[in-house]
This record gives C-alpha cells, sequence and structure tokens, in this order.
C-alpha cells in the first residue's frame, strides 16, 4: 500500500508540475505562485480531514478570475483577496454549508466551466504567438482576425505559434499512444518536447521568468486588507470563495465516483478548501481547488490513502527549490497550448446533443451561462445562470390546470387545480376573462396546492368585477375556505 501511494504521488507531481506554472502564467502572477498554491494544496491540505484522495492546487477554472482581480487591483490584492476568501470557506464549513452547494443547479456549473474554457482558449491563443491578448471576452473574439493577420504577415511570432501548436498536437494524439508511453502524463510530456525543441533549434520565442520561490512570496499588507472594504472588492471575494467551493465539492463527488473507499466530508472538505486558501492568501499565492485531473490521476495511479497527496506537495518543494532554473527554460507558448487543451476540456461538447434532446431548458441554461461568462465576466455570468435556473424551476413546478364545467342551471364551474404562482397568472387571467358574463361562475380552488400573494389578489379582484357586472350573486368561491377565501364567498 506505502509503494502505491508514493508510486502515484510521483504521478501527480509530473501532472501538477506544467499545470501549476501554466495557469500561474495565464492568470498574470509569477509562475513560482502557482508552485505556491500547489504545495500548500499537498502538505496541508492533504493532511486534513474531507475528501482522501481529491488533490488541490491552482486550477484553471479560477484564472479568469484571478487575471481580472489582478488587472483591476493589482498583485498585491491578491493576497488579500485570497486570504479573504478563505477564511469565508472556513466559516461557511463550520456553519455547515457544504452540503448545500450539492444543491447548485449542473447545468450552471457545466455552463460557467464552458465559459470559463472559451475564455481561456480565446486569451491563449494570443499567448501561443507571443502576443497581448484583449482584456474583453468580446475584444478577444474581434482580435482573432488581426492575430491571423499578424502571423501570416509577420507581426507575431511563427515560431511562438508553432511551438504552441504542437503542444496541442501532442497532447491530443498523446492517448493514442501505446499504455507504455502514457505512464508518462501528456502535459509534461508536451511541455519537455517542446522545450527540447525550442533549446535545440534556438528559437526566439519567450519564456517562463523565473524570480526564485521566496522572491516570489508577497504577503498582503495591511493597505491591501485595508482595500478589501470597497464594495468590489468584497464581491471578489464572494467570486473567489464560492467558485472553489463549488469546483472542489463537485469535483469531490466525481471523484467518489472514481472508488469504492469512504465517501467526502463535504464540511470537512469546505474547511480544508478554506484553510489552504488562508494559507495561499498569507503567502500571496494563487486561490486553490481540488482538481479533477490530478484528482483522477491520483486514483487512477492506485493511491489508497491522502499520503500520496501529501508527498506530492512535498515533490512540489523539493522541485521549485532544488530545480528552479528548469521552469526559465519553458517557452510561454508551450504553456499557453497546454492551456489551450485544457480550456477546450472544460467545455461539454459531448453533452450537448443529448442534454438538448432531453432537457432543453438544462441546455438553454448552460448555453447562456457560457455566453454570458465570455461577454461580460465570471460572477455576472454565474449570476445570471442561476437567475435563470431558479426561474426555470419556479416555471416547472407551477403547473396549473383550468377546467371549465356546465351546471345544469345554466352557469359554470371553473376548478383550478396545481400551483397558481405569478409566472402562471396571464394564463389564469386570460381564461376567466374568457368566460361569457351572462351566467353565474364557481370558481372551485379546492385542488389548488399553492396559491401566492399575486394571484389571489388577481382572482378576488377579478371577482369583484364580475359580480358587480353581472349581478349579486353571480360569482362564488367553491371549496376555498382552506386557502382563505371564505371571505369573498360570503361577500359575494
Amino acid at each position: 500500500m506505502l509503494r502505491r501511494d508514493v508510486l502515484a504521488s510521483f504521478v501527480v507531481f509530473l501532472v501538477a508540475v506544467p499545470l501549476c506554472v501554466g495557469v500561474a502564467v495565464a492568470s498574470g502572477v509569477p509562475a513560482e505562485l502557482g508552485l505556491v498554491t500547489g504545495i500548500v494544496g499537498g502538505l496541508l491540505v492533504g493532511l486534513m480531514p474531507g475528501s482522501r484522495l481529491q488533490v488541490s492546487g491552482p486550477a484553471a477554472g479560477l484564472t479568469v478570475l484571478v487575471y481580472e482581480a489582478v488587472r483591476t487591483y493589482g498583485l498585491g490584492m491578491l493576497g488579500a483577496f485570497v486570504l479573504a476568501a478563505g477564511l469565508l470557506q472556513v466559516a461557511l464549513g463550520l456553519l455547515r454549508f457544504g452540503r448545500w452547494f450539492r444543491a447548485i443547479s449542473v447545468a450552471v456549473v457545466q455552463g460557467m466551466l464552458a465559459g470559463i474554457g472559451l475564455v481561456i482558449v480565446l486569451g491563449q491563443l494570443y499567448a501561443l504567438a507571443d502576443s497581448a491578448a484583449p482584456a474583453s471576452g468580446l475584444a478577444k473574439i474581434a482580435g482573432l482576425p488581426g492575430l491571423a493577420w499578424d502571423l501570416l504577415t509577420g507581426g507575431a511570432s511563427p515560431a511562438a505559434f508553432a511551438v504552441g501548436a504542437g503542444t496541442v498536437a501532442v497532447l491530443v494524439l498523446w492517448r493514442r499512444t501505446p499504455a507504455g508511453v502514457r505512464t508518462v502524463p501528456g502535459a509534461l510530456a508536451a511541455v519537455a518536447l517542446a522545450t527540447a525543441v525550442t533549446w535545440t533549434a534556438g528559437l526566439p520565442v519567450a519564456k517562463v521568468e523565473v524570480k526564485g520561490l521566496l522572491q516570489a512570496v508577497q504577503p498582503p499588507g495591511s493597505e491591501a486588507l485595508a482595500g478589501l472594504l470597497s464594495p468590489g472588492a468584497f464581491g471578489t471575494v464572494v467570486a473567489f470563495a464560492l467558485i472553489a467551493s463549488a469546483e472542489s465539492l463537485f469535483g469531490a463527488a466525481a471523484v467518489d465516483r472514481m472508488h469504492s473507499g469512504p465517501r467526502t466530508d463535504y464540511d470537512k472538505e469546505l474547511i480544508a478548501q478554506g484553510a489552504g486558501n488562508t494559507v495561499c492568501g498569507v503567502l500571496g499565492a494563487l486561490p486553490m481547488t481540488a482538481v479533477v485531473v490530478r484528482s483522477a490521476a491520483n486514483v487512477q495511479a492506485g493511491a489508497t490513502t491522502a499520503l500520496s497527496r501529501v508527498l506530492h506537495g512535498l515533490w512540489l518543494l523539493l522541485f521549485a527549490t532544488l530545480l528552479p532554473a528548469a521552469i526559465g527554460a519553458v517557452p510561454l507558448a508551450a504553456l499557453a497550448g497546454v492551456l489551450v487543451h485544457a480550456g477546450c476540456r472544460l467545455v461539454p461538447v459531448k453533452d450537448l446533443r443529448p442534454l438538448w434532446r432531453d432537457h432543453r431548458g438544462e441546455a438553454v441554461i448552460l448555453a447562456v451561462t457560457a455566453v454570458a461568462v465570455v461577454v461580460t465576466n465570471l460572477f455576472e455570468g454565474v449570476l445570471l445562470g442561476l437567475l435563470l435556473a431558479v426561474v426555470k424551476t419556479a416555471w416547472d413546478t407551477s403547473h396549473l390546470h383550468i377546467d371549465v364545467h356546465r351546471t345544469r342551471g345554466g352557469g359554470l364551474v371553473v376548478r383550478v387545480t396545481g400551483n397558481a404562482t405569478f409566472l402562471r397568472l396571464p394564463r389564469l387571467l386570460e381564461a376567466l376573462e374568457a368566460l361569457p358574463h351572462d351566467r353565474p361562475v364557481e370558481l372551485d380552488l379546492s385542488g389548488l396546492r399553492h396559491l401566492d400573494h399575486a394571484c389571489r389578489h388577481a382572482l378576488e379582484n377579478w371577482a369583484s368585477r364580475h359580480g358587480a357586472h353581472t349581478g349579486s350573486g353571480a360569482v362564488r368561491f367553491g371549496g376555498g375556505g382552506r386557502l382563505g377565501l371564505a371571505e369573498r364567498e360570503a361577500e359575494t
């Protein structure tokens, strides 16, 4: 068992190195900060209860949010944001909010990840050519023709683009290689090959800047902590905490399906992630989440205890301390290629067709959330997705049936059953207003399971108008006493 965990830790370490560095570079921060987050995720979170086999570190899912935060507030505020988000996560875990993250619409989460993937791909296409990417998602899309023209005319670096495109090709084809070859993680192999080709051919491409682990660590100062009091900063903290928590706990559900060991305790896992982010914030590093790619590699490599994820953090620490020059030899275009591949995998292309066939409303929520993330920003896109999910749920649950029957005396009985909410109010009023005005009408509301204030008010107003038009006693509420409408029956 010990041997299997040690071997699994090496596999996870090899997977984590290029991803930690790549996420950091794409987030606009020093490469070492990604390794710091990976180290904390292994050495600290790896020892805490929650999920034994999940591996934590910097994730592509937070790249867009971190980049925007650093661009808006500066690198000095990053540690304060992560620190506050970590404390918020710990508080949510202690208050036992972990289980509630399981209630978030899957379509919203998939849409969020798809939107993040699209933004990552759009941004890293510029990095493939050693070019600066525009700030907004729409500007990135609008700038693609210009990027293509620059590549054709020499305004961008065709050598860098070739290195990046070759990295993507290696990652795509790696799954088709023999099983023995695939024991080496595809991302590591692609980056190593790109680095070797760049060094051998002497290609003029940009490389990762290395400062050293201790030099890159920048704890937040008092000014940065005071900046958390601004409204915009508070929104960023909440977005960090909620998105990191949702990604971690949804990842826990996915990892639990991969093995037969103990299940994840969601509240304890949320506390562990919060503790890790708190320490990352103190160190000025990137925020962390539980990462499905590394976790899946851990399970598939045969890990059985938390030792594998703790050791992977130790290997990251030794690598960043003893071999920093190895990071400086990596071409930025190769890391961009890794992230382009990772971004594409966040878009659930294979799931869209069956989802559209079986649950069109969920497919619409997914698509709208993804587009909103690209067009606006991550926080607003997710809020829009959640709003759509709530509206869809309210619409689906507010089933309303209206049946009209004639009585022997020539009157009408209108039986309303189901849930009468404001979403179905137009249909209810249209049905009532279409009734003839020259005969008595009885409204039977005994079949209603729910009647909200808007519908009750509208029904009472309609009854008053109809009764006044056709004479006293023309409208009667039947069976509605339990809904609080008996007084209307007496009045009419």
